[in-house]
């Protein structure tokens, strides 16, 4: 499921609008300095699209704080104000990016708007886009498997599927066309994360073997943990306690031979740690960012930082060739994290696989759910994946052609404008439709499994396959102008609405009463105009983008067009 991260980063918007808590004492914060964003944008632009002359002409960290960064000079003056105001342990981070002190929490929330944003305000935990469900008391192993007869029906279903116990490797390797000659061989994948897991290596050596995947070597896992604690106080535990476990078990079904690199960040505030662990991989050793494709299992809702400051972290990795994959959401709507133009974001899908593994039926994740109420169903809401279009970005030279109008145009202030779309990619993300993944229990030491998925399923899915197709290439970076040139070829699986002739098993997933919930209903690709923007159609669409990566020719596509001749 996905991490939802409550206060990023963005000092007036987390001063103006963030939510009040309780908070430590002390607090760490970090004021985010302004880099040149109008010259990193065209030059971020430039190396990410195929034709230009500056095309993978990638800087280096050093070489970007050098041409685009924050100048001395704002760091000093900054440095100066914390100071004045009595905060202590006042630092520059080694790439300007941003300036850390120290203070009582009085003293730090009294604090004014500075540069770009300032996070460490809001003390909120960060969402994880993962959805996750214990094994249920009844579930297929494959679409189809049991079927169950719905009474009394729900908007004309008589009968539904049970939902399936978690998706194998091997399942959705198939599925995606996960290939044995490309395996993701001398790339590198970060994970970034706000808490540790336990024991990795050894949890993933038990997924490799209970799915039938090589064995991880030593050297293809590597952990690091960012300074920072919280004193006395605690970051609240996430929700789900094998976030960390499902990015990484999901990069290695997709991408067996893959090296990882799980950066889990440091300090109170979750948003926090979570842009510094993005930080530290574009940082790097100076030379080149320790990853040139990060996949990022959470989300920043709107409003909660300023956009500007995630943007700035976005444009910077274009520019040193590295593609930011983040989950589009778990609920309807929009992100300030996947909004981002020089983001890729990745939306999800529910998908059937029958018992070799083929495709029954892929469709957008937007399910009506149902519960039992009085001797009827009662419709409780829907869940999916995030999309729509950003009131804040324009569209991008890449989403010209490709989004219809209909989706591209809003209203802002009068006047229509037309602006940037989300998602541009997706995969499997429905809990109904999950993959089967472990952990290792701290307290007993044995492997648990469950089925888990969320949008911070789909983004780490994506990533590996872009992992795969990297091998042996130079780094694509962003690879969204690749993308969209790829769209409508073979490349990609047009995610399409359920038609109306479609079997009533295949339409709906129902969840047996378990003695702690009750029974319920998932009606798929259901749709509240109402309520949201977001619709499955044939083309690009708000719940998918431009839909799946389509095995071996999504593969060659992006070497090929990313990596010509």
């Amino acid at each position: 499921m996905l991490r939802t991260v409550g206060a990023m980063v963005g000092c007036a918007a987390l001063v103006a609008g963030g939510t009040a808590v309780e908070t430590s004492p002390q607090q760490t914060i970090q004021v985010w300095l302004t880099p040149d964003l109008a010259g990193a944008e065209r030059f971020a632009a430039a190396v990410s699209t195929p034709g230009s002359s500056l095309y993978h002409h990638y800087l280096s960290p050093d070489e970007y704080t050098a041409r685009f960064g924050p100048s001395a000079a704002e760091a000093a003056t900054v440095v100066d104000q914390l100071k004045a105001r009595g905060l202590t342990d006042v630092k520059v981070s080694s790439d300007r990016s941003y300036v850390s002190a120290s203070g009582p929490s009085a003293t730090v929330r009294s604090l004014p708007a500075m540069a770009l944003g300032m996070t460490g305000l809001g003390g909120t935990s960060s969402a994880s886009a993962r959805t996750a469900r214990a094994a249920k008391p009844t579930c297929s192993q494959y679409w189809g498997q049991h079927v169950q007869t719905v009474k009394p029906a729900y908007r004309g279903l008589t009968k539904a599927s049970l939902p399936i116990c978690g998706y194998s490797a091997g399942q959705l390797r198939t599925a995606y066309g996960a290939s044995r000659a490309f395996t993701g061989k001398g790339q590198t994948v970060a994970l970034t994360e706000s808490l540790a897991p336990t024991e990795m290596l050894q949890t993933l050596r038990e997924y490799a073997r209970r799915n039938h995947l090589p064995a991880p070597k030593a050297d293809q896992y590597k952990e690091i943990h960012l300074g920072g604690s919280c004193g006395q106080a605690s970051r609240s535990a996430a929700p789900y306690n094998d976030e960390a476990e499902m990015d990484s078990e999901a990069v290695y079904a997709m991408a067996p031979d893959a090296k990882q690199l799980m950066v889990v960040g440091g300090g109170c505030d979750e948003d926090q740690a979570l842009l510094n662990a993005v930080a530290a991989v574009l940082k790097g050793d100076g030379h080149r960012p320790s990853a040139s494709i990060v996949s990022n299992s959470w989300q920043i809702p709107i409003g909660d930082v300023p956009p500007k400051t995630v943007h700035a972290l976005a444009v910077r990795a274009a520019a040193e060739g590295v593609g930011l994959y983040f989950s589009s959401g778990d609920t309807t709507g929009l992100t300030t994290t996947a909004s981002d133009p020089f983001v890729t974001a990745v939306g999800g899908t529910t998908l059937g696989l029958d018992a070799r593994a083929k495709r029954v039926f892929e469709t957008g994740w937007s399910n009506e759910t149902a519960i039992p109420d009085s001797g009827k169903w009662s419709g409780v809401g829907l869940t999916s994946g995030g999309g729509g279009t950003s009131l804040v970005w324009a569209q991008p030279a890449y989403q010209k052609g490709v989004v219809p109008a209909s989706m591209s145009h809003v209203r802002i202030g009068g006047r229509t404008v037309v602006n940037r779309t989300v998602p541009d990619i997706s995969a499997v993300g429905d809990i109904d439709t999950g993959m089967l993944t472990g952990y290792t229990d701290s307290d007993s030491k044995r492997y648990v499994t469950q089925v888990n998925a969320g949008t911070s399923l789909s983004a780490p899915l994506v990533a590996g396959l872009v992992a795969d197709a990297q091998q042996g290439r130079h780094a694509f970076g962003f690879i969204n102008p690749l993308i969209y040139r790829l769209h409508g070829t073979p490349a990609f699986r047009d995610v399409l609405p359920l038609p109306a002739t479609t079997p009533q098993q295949n339409r709906a997933a129902f969840t047996p009463a378990d003695g702690t919930d009750s029974a319920s209903l998932d009606v798929f690709d259901s749709h509240d105009r109402a309520e949201t923007d977001q619709v499955t159609v044939k083309g690009y669409d708000t719940v998918t983008g431009v839909g799946t990566p389509n095995g071996l020719p999504f593969i060659l596509g992006l070497r090929l067009t990313g990596n010509p001749g």
